[in-house]
């Protein structure tokens, strides 16, 4: 093997697909595949299974080998670039909408301050990013600790504390804080992203009926323009900025009462990885930058 087939492995297991690598590459898809095939006959395992429809999915042997391979292209950058010691290069995964808030500030200044690093951002919703860190795919990951595999280690930095969202004009608006009881009886506006959704669910459990979902969506920017045009309510635990959503319909947030179950902002890795340097650099960093925060 080389490295060259490597790189192609790796982009096959980002992208999904060898059309899509091959693109990513700038090289022929008979190529991608041919270096597949190869590095398949070296291994003297599948790598892959084609899955119509869905494309390029890794074996579970092919998980175990791409995580290896991930740590080999980094020892490779570092040596290719003349360095000494630990190479300081950084994948970050970031929780979808906990990410835009905190993490491109969160890279900035610790690059700031460490300007020989390199950190990549990488996005997604919470089973993602577990994949990922099982995978290799990002070093440590920047999310929300609840439903958090047991064999990760995790940072805490902030406490999130959920809050709901109300349409300007609303019956509840003027209220100091909302129980469960008054918003059970209103359209609830969930986010619908694993394990956000049975969390946000789990707030109104307490009351006696059941919760109207009204509509569920992904995006945070979405949920809080429906609630200002009056779909239902919103729950969050995201501390944004108050500000009108894009449209420019205000909003009101509203804490909510009963001491609500916290869960902690945190930094989550596999175990191994708190030897690299700038592991621990970006964690130490992280805390003190979630430190001023609160």
């Amino acid at each position: 093997m080389n490295f060259r087939q490597v790189e192609i492995l790796l982009a096959v297991s980002d992208t999904g697909s060898t059309a899509a690598a091959s693109r990513v590459l700038n090289t022929s898809q008979p190529s991608v595949s041919l270096a597949i095939a190869r590095c398949e006959e070296v291994f003297g395992q599948k790598l892959f299974i084609r899955i119509p429809g869905r494309g390029m999915e890794l074996t579970p042997f092919g998980r175990h080998k791409i995580a290896q391979l991930r740590e080999l292209e980094k020892q490779a950058r570092w040596v290719l670039s003349g360095g000494e010691g630990t190479p300081e290069f950084l994948n970050l995964g970031v929780f979808s909408t906990l990410g835009p808030r905190y993490a491109p500030q969160l890279v900035r200044r610790f690059l700031e301050t460490h300007p020989d690093s390199e950190v990549r951002i990488l996005e997604g919703d919470l089973q993602t990013l577990f994949d990922w860190l099982s995978e290799g795919r990002i070093d440590m990951a920047l999310l929300y600790d609840f439903g958090i595999p047991s064999d990760f280690v995790i940072t805490p930095l902030m406490p999130a504390e959920p809050y709901t969202l109300l349409p300007q004009g609303h019956r509840l608006a003027q209220q100091p804080n909302v129980n469960a009881e008054d918003l059970a009886q209103e359209p609830v506006i969930l986010m619908n992203l694993p394990h956000s959704r049975s969390y946000f669910l789990s707030l109104l459990q307490s009351t006696k009926g059941s919760v109207q979902v009204a509509h569920e969506t992904s995006s945070i920017e979405m949920l809080r323009s429906m609630v200002a045009n009056g779909f239902g309510v919103g729950l969050l635990a995201t501390d944004l900025q108050d500000a009108p959503c894009y449209d420019g319909s205000p909003l009101i947030r509203v804490p909510l009462s009963g001491n609500p179950p916290l869960h902690q902002i945190a930094l989550a890795h596999r175990g191994a990885a708190l030897k690299r340097p700038i592991i621990q650099a970006f964690t130490a960093f992280a805390e003190a930058f979630f430190n001023q925060r609160s």
